[in-house]
């Protein structure tokens, strides 16, 4: 046997002690997974489950909220072509409504489930949650101080929404515009005023909110007659007047009561005022006013009643005309004796010949 055969079957101390080495530590680390292979599937396992019941729950809530919007628009677009829709339902003000409360309700469910499965995961990694939530807490302070006006428009539009104080097609005055709401936002609420301009008002800053069409409206009219007119007959004629116009459409739906003199409102040397009221439906009373003054004043046509300030009624006797308009005032000058005629005559010469 040559001298390189011996030496190549002989083992070599160094090669020896790095496959020692290597086995022992596969023994090592063969044994640490066998000891914690099954903490890891538990842990594992608990996180897709985490996961898995923040999803489905997420889903089934969301699909639950959004079919009772559609609940919700569906009621209202039943009983859009009724009368009583008519009166009470808006539907484009019921359909904003309802989306609106539903994106609300939709966000807060996401945010608190998956808010939750994540605290839960964190948890599972044996992770310390209190520096992260005094963390959290503390940002959550800052960002409220940073972007309280934000926040403060948010949570008014919520409660506008969820109170329904106003909606879409009411007429409303916010005290720092007045008009006709055509959104309402979460943030901003946007109406259109008397000349057509859009006001964009932040939900916010609204102190106040007068509601001119909830309820019910109040129409109120005054008419001017002369004083030397009979009452009675005044009071006849409006009331046939106000009843005609109760029975004819669409006046008998805006009316939701008759019309009612109050009485003589005041009463002066050339004119007294008969004040007449009546409850209409909301937004509808400047159009019952106008309506109803058009009747009265036909009416009065007819009775021969005049109004105060109509055409002037002729005299029953021309009056005579008056002598003495032509003629001029009198003069100081006429009199030659008078201070001024004096003051006027000429001073006469002096004669220097003597």
């Amino acid at each position: 046997m040559s001298l390189s055969a011996l030496l190549a079957a002989t083992p070599s101390p160094g090669a020896g002690t790095s496959l020692d080495e290597a086995a022992e530590q596969a023994g090592n680390a063969a044994g640490w997974v066998e000891e914690n292979w099954s903490t890891w599937l538990s842990t594992g396992l608990r996180i897709v489950l985490i996961a898995a019941v923040a999803v489905v729950l997420r889903i089934a809530i969301r699909r639950a909220l959004t079919k009772l919007i559609d609940r919700m628009n569906r009621s209202a677009q039943a009983v859009e072509g009724t009368a009583l829709g008519g009166l009470l339902v808006n539907a484009e003000r019921r359909r904003q409504r309802s989306e609106a409360i539903g994106s609300v309700l939709r966000s807060v469910a996401s945010f608190l489930i998956l808010g939750t499965a994540a605290l839960m995961i964190l948890g599972a990694f044996q992770i310390n949650l209190a520096p992260l939530l005094a963390s959290a807490g503390v940002a959550g302070v800052a960002l409220g101080f940073g972007a309280r006006n934000l926040v403060t428009d948010f949570l008014s539009g919520v409660f506008m929404i969820l109170e329904d104080q106003y909606g879409v097609g009411d007429t409303v005055d916010a005290g720092v515009a007045a008009g006709e709401v055509i959104e309402v936002g979460l943030r901003v609420t946007k109406l259109r005023g008397d000349n057509g301009e859009i006001w964009y008002v932040r939900n916010g800053e609204v102190k106040r909110i007068g509601n001119l069409s909830q309820g019910w409206s109040t129409a109120g009219v005054d008419v001017t007659v002369r004083p030397t007119e009979d009452l009675d007959k005044v009071r006849t004629v409006i009331d046939e007047a106000a009843a005609a116009m109760a029975k004819e459409d669409p006046w008998n739906e805006r009316l939701w009561g008759p019309v009612e003199i109050l009485g003589l409102d005041s009463v002066l040397l050339d004119s007294m005022t008969v004040r007449l009221t009546a409850k209409t439906m909301p937004g509808k009373a400047l159009g019952v006013e106008r309506e109803l003054r058009w009747r009265i004043k036909r009416a009065f046509d007819e009775a021969g009643i005049q109004m105060v300030g109509g055409v002037p009624a002729p005299a029953d006797e021309p009056s005579a005309a008056d002598p003495t308009a032509a003629m001029a005032a009198p003069s100081a000058y006429a009199s030659a004796t008078s201070p001024q005629s004096l003051a006027t005559t000429p001073i006469p010469p002096t004669n220097l010949s003597k």
